[in-house]
């Protein structure tokens, strides 16, 4: 029961911020912005894998939370929801001006776990994030979101769901025709880079001959 009502008062508390920052409350959005920025950030860089980019789009999707914040209205959908939303739209901006997917290393990632593993493992363990990022950005934008959401957020069906403005049984779908999707594309990469590997290794034997 103790543990409940602790829950609950957290609960109360950022109502109470979100509710100070729509009056007009500077340092309660500064309290928001501190709260949420790292999950923004992570969201966006995974989505378009820029640092600078994603640092970017980050102020931008607060800037412009801070300029509408006063229209923002609960309604069901939870302050991080609105957020998300907004950060979906920029990035979703992002890729039509830029006309491009980039793909970059995630082995600089300061928010990546580090472990005291053998340099071996740590490579293979950077080579299997990074095609798995690169599998997620092959991804339609729905589908990006939906993965991101429930493995680097880690919220529930209907959390994605408030967020993505879909019903809950829609996310359950969706997602498991993500996931097959997601499946394919690892698939295919890998498929890609071994005929990669087999044609650098036939150049060579054939320079070898000569």
């Amino acid at each position: 029961m103790q543990k409940s009502k602790g829950l609950k008062s957290s609960q109360e508390t950022d109502i109470d911020i979100v509710k100070l920052a729509v009056s007009g409350d500077a340092k309660a959005f500064s309290d928001l912005y501190e709260q949420n920025v790292t999950r923004i950030y992570n969201y966006i860089y995974y989505r378009i894998g820029s640092e600078a980019d994603a640092e970017d789009l980050t102020a931008r999707v607060f800037h412009r939370a801070f300029g509408h914040i006063d229209k923002y209205q609960e309604k069901g959908v939870p302050f991080m929801a609105w957020l998300y939303r907004i950060a979906h739209n920029l990035t979703a901006n992002w890729y039509r001006d830029t006309r491009r997917r980039k793909e970059v290393s995630l082995e600089d990632h300061s928010d990546l776990p580090h472990h005291s593993e053998l340099p071996e493992r740590e490579m293979e363990k950077t080579q299997e994030k990074e095609l798995l990022m690169n599998a997620i950005r092959r991804l339609p934008p729905e589908r990006q979101q939906l993965i991101l959401l429930k493995f680097l957020e880690d919220l529930s069906n209907g959390e994605i769901a408030v967020i993505m403005g879909k019903t809950e049984g829609a996310i359950k779908s969706l997602y498991h025709r993500s996931l097959i999707a997601l499946r394919e594309q690892v698939m295919h990469i890998s498929e890609m880079s071994d005929q990669d590997i087999s044609n650098e290794q036939r150049g060579k034997n054939d320079n070898e001959q000569f």
